[in-house]
């Protein structure tokens, strides 16, 4: 299968998943979807059933995000990033991908990185996220037989291959290195976002902001678990700003993970904000618990460019509308990466097209 047929199953793959949200189905995939439209969105639900953190809205999210970035354009722009050896495969490698779980299909990327690339997927699921992705890979099969021959989604111990793409936590990345350090690997470990603010901020952009706050209930590594304000910027503009998301307290789990934080705070005494749905607290750490946002002053952009620098490795994404912030994106950016927006800022596609 060369590189035009696999970018044509992927973009098929992402015209398919948009039609969640359609009224009306793609008639170009009448055939597939006949055996797998109804399943989809049994599958959804599935989802969520089994893991409450995966809430119709967010998995609904997810798959927009995906189908868009499935479009042949971004497909393409991607491909052309590299030499054109990387996807031109006469002995396909094995590649076993460990995935987490915290967020809906946070493994596909590595899913369909090994598969752009020509070599086989070994893929071990989360538990908490074992539904959408063998559902995805049922579809790219149905619209591409031949890539039944390139995945392998493994249930116990996985064994035979060639190169390890895992992904945890700081706790499990040593666990990792032990098992799998002797293959070639990409071991992923915890990172978070951070947002700057300069106190020019409109509500909307706030607003946006809290996208990247509360989407996924701010359990991924794209999402902004601090927030920098200028000495003395009041902190009630961002309350206001983050009230359209007070919906997420309605989640039980989130729910239970305010009320254990705040009354640990109150314990502590701890000084900290809250407006019954998030708790705002200073703090130097950059790793806030969930319905937590960590707050810290800064005095000049020039300084915290330095600190991010120093802390580039547990950083994903800095999110600011001021120009001077280095390798900033917009506010409501953070949950809608390109396919060449790598975790970790680990380039997946050279690290399988160098093996």
């Amino acid at each position: 299968m060369d590189i035009s047929a696999r970018i044509s199953a992927m973009e098929t793959l992402g015209r398919f998943i948009s039609q969640y949200q359609d009224e009306r189905p793609d008639e170009d995939l009448k055939k597939i979807n006949s055996y797998f439209l109804e399943g989809f969105h049994h599958t959804i639900v599935e989802a969520g059933t089994y893991n409450n953190w995966f809430t119709k809205d967010n998995v609904e999210h997810a798959l927009q995000q995906w189908s868009e970035a499935l479009s042949r354009n971004n497909l393409e722009a991607w491909v052309n990033r590299y030499p054109s050896a990387y996807f031109v495969t006469d002995s396909p490698k094995t590649i076993a991908i460990i995935m987490a779980g915290n967020i809906p299909l946070v493994g596909f990327h590595d899913f369909i990185s090994v598969l752009i690339t020509g070599n086989k997927v070994l893929a071990k699921p989360s538990t908490d996220d074992d539904k959408l992705l063998p559902f995805l890979a049922q579809i790219l099969v149905a619209i591409d037989k031949r890539f039944a021959d390139f995945i392998n989604l493994a249930t116990g111990q996985i064994k035979e291959f060639d190169a390890v793409i895992a992904t945890g936590s700081d706790n499990s990345s040593r666990y990792f290195e032990h098992y799998f350090g002797k293959y070639p690997h990409v071991i992923r470990k915890n990172r978070t976002s951070v947002a700057v603010i300069n106190g020019n901020e409109t509500e909307d952009v706030l607003h946006k902001l809290g996208e990247d706050v509360f989407r996924y209930f701010g359990l991924g590594c794209r999402n902004v678990s601090k927030i920098y304000v200028p000495t003395g910027y009041d902190i009630n503009k961002v309350f206001k700003a983050f009230y359209n998301f007070s919906h997420v307290i309605e989640n039980k789990k989130y729910g239970n993970n305010y009320d254990y934080n705040r009354a640990i705070y109150m314990m502590e005494k701890h000084d900290f904000l809250e407006n019954g749905f998030v708790i705002i607290k200073d703090s130097e750490s950059l790793h806030a618990p969930a319905a937590v946002v960590y707050k810290e002053e800064y005095d000049h952009v020039d300084n915290l460019n330095t600190t991010f620098e120093a802390i580039s490795s547990q950083l994903q994404c800095i999110v600011s509308e001021d120009d001077n912030v280095k390798n900033r994106i917009a506010s409501g950016e953070a949950q809608k990466p390109k396919p060449w927006d790598y975790a970790d800022k680990v380039d997946t596609i050279e690290f399988i097209g160098k093996l």
